[in-house]
């Protein structure tokens, strides 16, 4: 009796991990082949070789690119090197990315940018919040940005239980901000398990310096995150679930579902066109390729566009679409004055003329 227990309880546990891993592999979209979708008037940007995981670009058409990061399970062509954060003018007829350089004092060696946020204050400052990973920890770390010297001054580093694996992050003030944690664990292997046994467990925080609370849970894999031109909504990306989260915005921070978009590809970050609310997203076609990296058949890059996404029927187009040959793992697209910019988690980034 007692060898037919173990053999049932063997079958059981054997038919649950292959369960697991059919789901876990359509969650990665892992037979999905690209079909290209180009653009005519593109290059790659000089000086960017490990990433630009995220960019967020001011009214005036500067961008900052976040470049370098060293995650748990994904490549890095350049493991042992700090991360940095650029600059590109797109008002400059040839635009190139520049490093900023960081005050002194702040831990430059162990600078391993993720997302970043730009808040401009009422008097005119320009703060860049970024979510960073020293040591393979999660903080955010808040600059204040001085245009004249091509610099950022640290202001603080914050710590909090409530953000344990900060992804990406969209500041509300020069103090405050809403945060993404991707996964309740940051060591890779409890990391891979979360995911593969589809736990619900990532979630959105607000924090200030007097209040940090969670105002959505119940993500797969949470990741970037941006708001509307009016304030009134919160896009969230959940990478894993392959959907957008519209949130309605409260007086209190707090967040309610208003709809969720469902799409066919693996969004990463977030970006919103100030004039048109349209959304922007680098996206991954094929998330297999991506976690278990191969060059000879590296991961592909789309972009996609979201038009009304309030409406009942939104629209959305494939404005890029390519496997790899060119830029491997898109993360992120932002687009400004009819020029659009494609970054990575750890390649190139692309520059385009619409």
């Amino acid at each position: 009796m007692g060898k037919v227990l173990v053999l049932a309880l063997a079958g059981i546990l054997a038919a649950l991990f292959g369960e697991r891993l059919m789901e876990f592999r359509r969650k990665l979209n892992s037979s999905r082949e690209l079909e290209p979708v180009e653009l005519p008037n593109c290059h790659l940007i000089k000086g960017i070789e490990r990433g630009a995981e995220d960019i967020d670009i001011l009214p005036d058409g500067l961008a900052f690119i976040s470049s370098g990061l060293k995650y748990p399970g994904l490549k890095s062509f350049a493991p042992d090197k700090p991360g940095e954060i650029f600059l590109m003018d797109l008002n400059d007829e040839n635009p190139r990315a520049v490093e900023l350089r960081i005050s002194r004092g702040f831990d430059l060696a162990s600078f391993n940018p993720h997302g970043i946020s730009t808040y401009i204050d009422k008097d005119d400052s320009v703060y860049l919040f970024v979510a960073n990973h020293p040591e393979l920890k999660s903080t955010v770390e808040v600059f204040k940005f001085v245009e004249d010297e091509n610099s950022l001054v640290h202001l603080k580093t914050i710590r909090h239980e409530l953000l344990p694996s900060v992804n990406d992050i969209v500041a509300l003030g020069p103090d405050h901000f809403y945060a993404t944690n991707d996964h309740y664990f940051f060591d890779s292997i409890l990391m891979y398990l979360e995911l593969f046994l589809g736990l619900t467990w990532s979630n959105v925080v607000y924090y200030s310096p007097t209040e940090v609370k969670e105002v959505a849970s119940g993500f797969y894999s949470v990741n970037g995150i941006n708001i509307s031109p009016d304030k009134k909504y919160v896009y969230i990306a959940d990478l894993m679930a392959h959907r957008i989260h519209v949130m309605e915005k409260h007086a209190n921070w707090s967040l309610t579902q208003s709809k969720v978009l469902e799409l066919d590809t693996l969004v990463d970050n977030l970006s919103v066109d100030p004039y048109t609310g349209d959304i922007w997203g680098g996206c991954h076609p094929n998330g297999m390729k991506l976690l278990f990296y191969d060059p000879e058949n590296p991961p592909g890059s789309e972009v996609i566009r979201i038009q009304n996404i309030l409406s009942a029927k939104p629209t959305v187009t494939q404005v890029y679409a390519e496997n790899g040959s060119v830029l491997q793992g898109s993360s992120v697209a932002v687009v400004y004055s009819g020029k659009l910019l494609i970054g990575t988690v750890f390649h190139r980034a692309l520059y385009c003329e619409l």
